[in-house]
């Protein structure tokens, strides 16, 4: 077996975009004979200097995103000093964002993640979507920005945590024809309940996979035409009731529906 090439990962804050780019770059050569060695959060010459021994030991490659100037500088020092190869990711980026904005960086790290008022509206909006998730507190209805109905498989709960994650509080009902709708559907504001439909031929390749996941058999009610036909009939009259607007998520990607939905609330 041969040996595993080593490249280490520095960064003064998480060091995420490092890691990417470095598992992007391995893809191309083998990326199952190269191990990613990852250290965040360096804060003084004491952990570079254990770095740099490190790598000077494996004969290895150091890439780095430090944005701490004392740090950056160091680093390269060292490194230039024990013949090491380093690699900073940021620095031709960011001094072109100085010549072509004529500004200064913060030269602060962790400023993608800081706890700023929108990253807990995201929190605070995927705790509502995995409460209300299924119809399982009526209340839900009542609070949330957009609600979505729609039979069963029609990607309710991923639309629900996808716009969640872009900070909309989603509730999703599902509608059977045997379960009774909650009379609170009927008090949505129009612009805030959105029905999903699909074609019968998608929903019922959709279901027959879910069945075989599940290990049942695909030729259960669920995923019968007869069974399709009868739950979208029940849901169109639903919507029709309630007078939201409707979407066709046949073919699309969560994404694209997600972006539907937000043109019609911007609407």
């Amino acid at each position: 077996m041969s040996r595993k090439e080593i490249v280490y990962v520095v960064s003064d804050s998480i060091g995420e975009t490092a890691e990417r780019v470095v598992k992007a770059v391995a893809a191309q050569f083998l990326e199952d004979e190269i191990g990613i060695h990852h250290t965040s959060h360096v804060s003084d010459e004491a952990d570079i200097d254990e770095i740099i021994a490190k790598a000077k030991k494996d004969s290895s490659i150091i890439v780095y995103t430090i944005v701490v100037d004392e740090l950056r500088d160091y680093l390269n020092k060292r490194a230039e000093e024990e013949n090491v190869s380093a690699v900073d990711l940021l620095a031709p980026l960011m001094q072109a964002f100085v010549e072509k904005f004529n500004r200064e960086p913060a030269h602060k790290p962790g400023l993608t993640h800081v706890l700023d008022e929108r990253y807990f509206q995201k929190v605070d909006a995927i705790e509502f979507a995995v409460k209300y998730d299924d119809a399982r507190d009526l209340e839900g209805i009542k609070k949330a920005d957009i609600v979505l109905i729609g039979v069963s498989r029609t990607s309710k709960t991923p639309l629900s945590m996808y716009l969640a994650y872009k900070g909309y509080k989603v509730a999703n009902i599902p509608l059977v024809p045997e379960v009774p709708v909650p009379v609170e559907l009927f008090e949505v504001p129009k612009g805030r309940c959105i029905g999903l439909v699909i074609t019968p031929d998608n929903l019922n390749a959709i279901r027959k996979e879910r069945l075989k996941k599940m290990g049942l058999q695909p030729n259960a009610s669920y995923a019968q035409f007869d069974r399709i036909l009868q739950e979208l009939d029940y849901a169109e009259k639903i919507m029709k009731r309630v007078g939201c607007p409707v979407i066709n998520v046949s073919n699309k990607a969560i994404e694209e529906t997600a972006n539907d939905v937000i043109d019609i609330l911007n609407l």
